[in-house]
């Protein structure tokens, strides 16, 4: 899996600007859902925009896990988040470095 060069420019800017808030990430998940609720994005649209956030935070992955188990992780959290019918879980279970996986 390559991350591009433009993913990890707006992971800088994005950092930079302060856009990592927990509520900037709600709005920006419940915005997702209203849009395709009415039909302004479709299940494409949802899945890529699911993949940028997944490159995102794959670029943050720790030096020691395993960095396919950890984005398949971001993948199933957020799929849970963006259903909202799952409890997602602690984010530093991500960071727990399993000996089978190194």
């Amino acid at each position: 899996m390559t991350i591009s060069e433009d993913t990890k420019r707006l992971n800088f800017d994005l950092t930079n600007v302060g856009l990592r808030a927990q509520a900037t990430a709600a709005g920006f998940v419940q915005l997702c859902k209203e849009l395709h609720k009415i039909g302004v994005i479709d299940d494409a649209s949802i899945a890529r925009i699911k993949d940028a956030v997944a490159d995102n935070i794959t670029l943050n992955c720790p030096r020691k896990a395993n960095r396919a188990q950890y984005r398949a992780d971001v993948d199933q959290r957020l799929q849970a988040i963006f259903q909202g019918t799952e409890k997602v879980g602690d984010m530093n279970d991500l960071l727990t470095v399993k000996e089978d996986a190194v």
